[in-house]
């Protein structure tokens, strides 16, 4: 009985992980505004909270050159260099550096209306602990911040 018991915590945990997991990693939210608009906002919103903005990647343009054909998409890197200094400053928590600057995409769906897709950083933290998790926190809350003029 407690093998069963066992064998089915195990299953029932890895199909959380499996399917409902994915989902939690990142936060999508639907823009008051088109593409053009949305991007222009949190271009302004970026300096507004003394961020930098130090990459910009337009998906659609690179695959069209690519010779691929997809909706508008755009990439922001947004970067706050206090916090990542902390995270960086440590041999400890410098591979986090991977999921670093924080990333802000801007697509337009199938739908035709915009939305604005972020990883979830607070959940992330999470997992992280330690000092690597309060910059996370702290970076996520800025990232939501520079969005709260564009998101519905």
């Amino acid at each position: 009985m407690f093998l069963a018991g066992l064998f089915s915590g195990i299953v029932i945990f890895g199909l959380v992980i499996l399917f409902v997991f994915p989902k939690l990693m990142f936060i999508v939210s639907e823009s008051k505004y088109d593409m053009d608009k949305t991007a222009e906002l949190i271009t302004e919103s970026v300096k507004e909270h003394n961020w930098s903005l130090p990459h910009q990647y337009d998906l659609q343009q690179i695959l069209a050159g690519k010779g691929f054909e997809v909706k508008p998409v755009k990439v922001y890197s947004v970067c706050k260099p206090d916090i990542a200094s902390r995270v960086l400053s440590e041999s400890a928590t410098q591979h986090i550096s991977a999921i670093m600057p924080c990333r802000i995409s801007i697509y337009e769906n199938a739908n035709g209306k915009t939305y604005i897709s972020r990883m979830n950083a607070g959940l992330i933290a999470r997992l992280l602990g330690g000092k690597a998790a309060s910059a996370m926190v702290e970076a996520g809350q800025g990232s939501e911040d520079i969005l709260k003029a564009v998101v519905k």
